[in-house]
């Protein structure tokens, strides 16, 4: 599988990438598009390779994708502990109610922090925290199709007050209708 981003490539140049054939077969390769979890555009060849629709990436080299799906964003700091990934019984009270409610088909979960601690632990802690939000959704019959733990990597805001951490501290439940 290839991951490229079409930095710097005309449209043109664009145009004549996708009107290639194949030389063994001779076939015309021709690009569909599918959105991953993340509502990320991807495009995608009868011969395997993929690549990102947009050019637009962070410094990260994370590319920015959509986010209409999302239909929660939980402030884990009202439901776990400091440090932890076990879900309070009021926290998993409430969850359970969202999730039996919800008219969603689908559900990816993505866990997040602030950017205190390292890197390593911090994508653990958000992977961890997704997990407990998952396992309270299937509990009640919901579908989860991914859970994810980003860590400080995705900030919806900085991280250089206590009230910026407060939001990063998350766990988003993109939802698929």
């Amino acid at each position: 599988m290839v991951l490229t981003a079409f930095t710097g490539m005309s449209a043109q140049a664009q145009g004549n990438f996708f009107n290639t054939q194949n030389q063994r077969t001779n076939e015309r390769y021709v690009p569909t598009i599918w959105v991953d979890p993340d509502g990320c555009e991807h495009w995608v060849m009868d011969d395997g390779a993929e690549g990102f629709m947009s050019n637009h990436l962070t410094r990260q080299g994370i590319p920015v994708c959509n986010r209409q799906n999302v239909c929660g964003v939980l402030n884990t700091d009202q439901y776990f502990a400091t440090n932890s990934y076990h879900l309070s019984p009021h926290g998993k009270q409430n969850l359970a109610q969202f999730f039996q409610s919800s008219p969603a088909r689908a559900f990816v979960i993505a866990g997040h922090t602030d950017s205190r601690a390292s890197d390593e632990y911090n994508i653990q802690l958000s992977y961890n925290r997704a997990n407990a939000v998952a396992a309270v959704a299937s509990s009640v019959g919901a579908n989860v199709i991914d859970v994810r733990g980003y860590g400080e990597r995705i900030p919806k805001v900085a991280n250089n007050t206590a009230h910026g951490m407060a939001q990063n501290r998350r766990v988003e439940i993109i939802c698929f209708r």
